[in-house]
């Protein structure tokens, strides 16, 4: 095997090693990326709803006093969350907003499986202040962002804690049947984003094969480019300091000796040869001279 067949092979063995480490990492990061970048799409949703909840609650509840004949649902933050945000669900059908609630009013907040386990979650441990869950679904992966609901002031109260409180028209609205026996600052629902990560997936993806493409390449051109140099400045002159050693051992003594430039080691063993070549001449001569 040639000097350049195995010098190849060991950094054919080394690029692979090299490489195979650095896919491992970047594929970790670029998915992490990905996942942070997800996540932070959904705090703003939901730190949005947040905001509509905080201005229904301060500035258009207390018309609900003003107007003690007809119950507005307008003036319930739950409500008014969750249809501006059922607007952006309309033009990105992946991305959904809902206040789900175990103990309901409205059937609309109905909690399923996985979201009555995000509200248990909150309501076993009230230290918690966001949740954050994966699941797989027929549409792809989905994070789904979440955050407590608090009954946490008289407002709430007034509707929540026993159907003798609440407005007569929200009972001809939606009934007695869920929604009462409320305490103060018990959590009775949570605010639940679901953002899509199919499309930052197959970004990330697309990111982590441009950076192992161009990996591969950088290694390619330098591999071409050590090969080169391999090539003129080690293995053609030995190979010619070579030919000439054997067309000297074969008697030729005539063979032009071999003239090499340059300062490095290549350049001195071919000095050093060509002094060797030249006693060696030499001494064969003064053998072959008549005594």
């Amino acid at each position: 095997m040639g000097l350049k067949a195995k010098f190849n092979l060991v950094m054919l063995a080394a690029f692979l090693l090299g490489l195979s480490l650095a896919a491992w990492l970047s594929y970790v990061v670029v998915l992490q990326d990905a996942r942070e970048e997800v996540l932070q799409q959904a705090r703003i949703m939901i730190d949005v709803a947040s905001a509509v909840r905080g201005y229904t609650d301060k500035e258009v509840a207390p018309l609900k006093a003003q107007n003690s004949v007809h119950f507005l649902p307008q003036t319930i933050p739950f409500f008014a969350a969750q249809t501006v945000l059922r607007g952006l669900s309309a033009r990105y059908r992946d991305y959904a907003y809902k206040e789900a609630s175990l103990n309901l009013t409205n059937p609309a907040d109905q909690a399923t499986d996985w979201q009555a386990d995000i509200i248990n979650a909150f309501q076993s441990n009230p230290i918690r202040q966001e949740l954050i869950v994966e699941r797989d679904t027929p549409e792809g992966p989905m994070l789904n962002l979440a955050r407590p609901v608090w009954l946490d002031s008289e407002g709430c109260l007034s509707c929540h804690s026993t159907p003798e409180r609440a407005p007569s028209s929200m009972i001809d609205l939606y009934g007695t049947k869920g929604g009462f026996g409320g305490k103060r600052d018990q959590v009775v629902g949570a605010q639940i984003v679901t953002v899509p990560l199919t499309i930052a997936f197959a970004k990330a993806h697309r990111v982590f094969l441009v950076l192992i493409g161009g990996i591969a390449a950088v290694f390619a051109a330098t591999l071409l480019l050590l090969n080169l140099f391999l090539h003129f400045l080690v293995v053609r002159p030995v190979r010619k300091i070579s030919a000439v050693a054997h067309e000297v051992s074969l008697g030729n003594l005539n063979i032009p000796k071999y003239q090499l430039r340059g300062g490095d080691e290549i350049a001195a063993l071919a000095s050093s040869f060509n002094q060797m070549r030249r006693s060696l001449v030499g001494a064969i001569r003064m053998l072959k001279m008549p005594t």
